[in-house]
């Protein structure tokens, strides 16, 4: 047995993630556990993260999404995820409710961080999301949405902003409630066979 405080989830954080995601104390604690296996550090570094991710997507390139991702949870800036950032990363990806997850998407398009997303940015996560896509499925995508570019003009169409305008965050997650099509086209689904 180490030190015992490393091994123990702290009460604090038990509690906030309790309050902050939808998952039970046991749940938590389990994957505290699993966690500590992986991660003896207690930190998960971008190249971990790819690792885990990519593990979801065998049939296609998940990095640069991953790296997205990573940096939307590094709340920090400290260029790893800890145990907390981790299980919201986990939740938001999974389940959390809609407003949280359009929050979250918010941060994932504002790549630079600074409270605003551009065309630009865009263009960048639809890339990045298209790259998830499993090559043998491209030709069955819309012909409106079957390149990065396509899918980046559609969904910035959305938002009824000229090219080089900015979009702030309620601006955002207003546009993708009232777009179901928005909704589809700022994250990853696997297209049904």
């Amino acid at each position: 047995m180490g030190n015992a405080t490393s091994s123990a989830l702290s009460k604090e954080i038990l509690e906030d993630l309790k309050l902050t995601t939808k998952f039970t104390e046991q749940e938590i604690s389990q994957w505290y556990e699993n966690f500590q296996k992986q991660c003896p550090s207690g930190r998960i570094s971008p190249e971990e993260f790819e690792e885990i991710y990519g593990r979801f997507f065998p049939d296609s390139d998940p990095k640069s999404y991953a790296r997205h991702v990573f940096r939307s949870f590094d709340t920090n800036d400290d260029g790893t995820l800890d145990f907390k950032e981790y299980i919201i990363a986990l939740h938001m990806t999974s389940t959390g409710r809609t407003t949280r997850k359009l929050e979250w998407a918010f941060s994932l398009f504002d790549v630079d961080k600074n409270g605003y997303i551009t065309k630009a940015e865009v263009k960048e996560i639809c890339q990045a999301l298209f790259k998830l896509i499993p090559k043998e499925d491209h030709s069955k995508l819309p012909e409106d949405e079957n390149t990065p570019e396509k899918r980046a003009n559609k969904l910035w169409g959305y938002f009824e902003k000229k090219d080089n305008d900015r979009l702030a965050e309620g601006e955002f997650i207003t546009g993708v409630i009232e777009n179901e099509n928005a909704m589809r086209l700022i994250h990853y689904e696997p297209i049904k066979h």
